[in-house]
């Protein structure tokens, strides 16, 4: 049960988002094995000054096409995984929309089970 926080600068167009969350997706499914149904992100823009970056750090060549994806999930997953996982995402938002992997930064937050409540005040995994 992914949660993904999407973020970046103001100004693409309604495609270009729905392309990044359609590609996220997918790599979810293929490498996290998310079932199809299960799709919960959402999209923050930010205007220039609010979005801040360094271009270089590890050697990235990164541009204001960057966009931040933040995961909470299951702590479940090996690291040979997200490593997989990580490539994916990258590869599909390469594809889909066009996105450079310099431009790719993704941060996974793993948490317990039990710490969900998906609706109804319960707790699904517990």
């Amino acid at each position: 049960m992914p949660l993904t926080h999407i973020a970046l600068r103001a100004g693409k167009p309604e495609g270009y988002r729905q392309a990044i969350c359609d590609s996220f997706h997918r790599a979810m499914h293929e490498t996290f094995n998310v079932p199809e149904d299960n799709d919960f992100v959402i999209i923050t823009e930010h205007e220039a000054a609010n979005f801040r970056y360094d271009p270089a750090y590890l050697g990235m060549v990164r541009s204001d096409d960057l966009v931040f994806i933040q995961i909470t999930a299951n702590n479940t997953r090996t690291v040979e995984q997200k490593k997989v996982l990580f490539h994916r995402i990258a590869e599909l938002l390469g594809e889909n929309p066009g996105l450079r992997s310099d431009d790719v930064f993704v941060s996974l937050v793993e948490v317990e089970k039990e710490n969900w409540s998906l609706g109804r005040g319960f707790a699904q995994y517990a």
